[in-house]
């Protein structure tokens, strides 16, 4: 009797386990499903501030370094608005980016919007508000260039950094864009 007592109770505990193993199981697929679908979704993906603005957006720092050194000026001399300068600039035909420095040194007390185009007025790239101190390094382009030398600019618009960004002067700085 013992036996077959035994035989049902190890019967019945094999019969809990499966049990148990199936709702583990179970419970790791949907766990699984359901971290498949966030991943898949771009849940975690980090959050960009958004732009209202035209043209594509590329990658903007905080620390961005104009590569300007510094110069010494006599105390209580004003300094203006320092605007960067570019004497060339290279790619290759095709590239999707231009590999360049634009932004707003951290000098500054204005804003800056940019925007990268060719002599004939072609819009390569318009910027969002880039304040002091923020800048990108490579400008994602709204078209693909053929192998040539272009002539091109990168206009800054200089704005209050108040809610309207009140537009101020501006400054354009020329450079010569070889694409091999």
């Amino acid at each position: 009797m013992k036996t077959e007592k035994s035989q049902k109770q190890t019967d019945k505990n094999k019969s809990k386990k499966k049990t148990v193993l199936l709702i583990a199981a179970v419970v790791l697929l949907l766990a699984a499903a359901v971290l498949l679908t966030l991943l898949l979704s771009g849940a975690f993906e980090p959050k960009q501030e958004k732009n209202d603005h035209k043209g594509v957006v590329g990658v903007i720092s905080d620390d961005w370094d104009d590569g300007i050194e510094e110069e010494s000026k006599p105390q209580g001399e004003k300094s203006g608005t320092r605007i960067p300068g570019y004497s060339a600039a290279e790619m290759n035909a095709g590239d999707e980016s231009l590999v360049l420095s634009i932004g707003n040194p951290k000098e500054n007390k204005v804003g800056f919007f940019a925007t990268l185009k060719l002599s004939d007025g072609t819009v390569l790239y318009e910027s969002g508000l880039l304040k002091p101190g923020q800048g990108l390094t490579e400008i994602p382009l709204n078209q693909t260039l053929e192998k040539g030398v272009y002539d091109a600019s990168v206009y800054y618009q200089c704005v209050l950094l108040d809610e309207e960004n009140t537009p101020l002067n501006a400054a354009e700085s020329a450079f010569k864009l070889y694409v091999n």
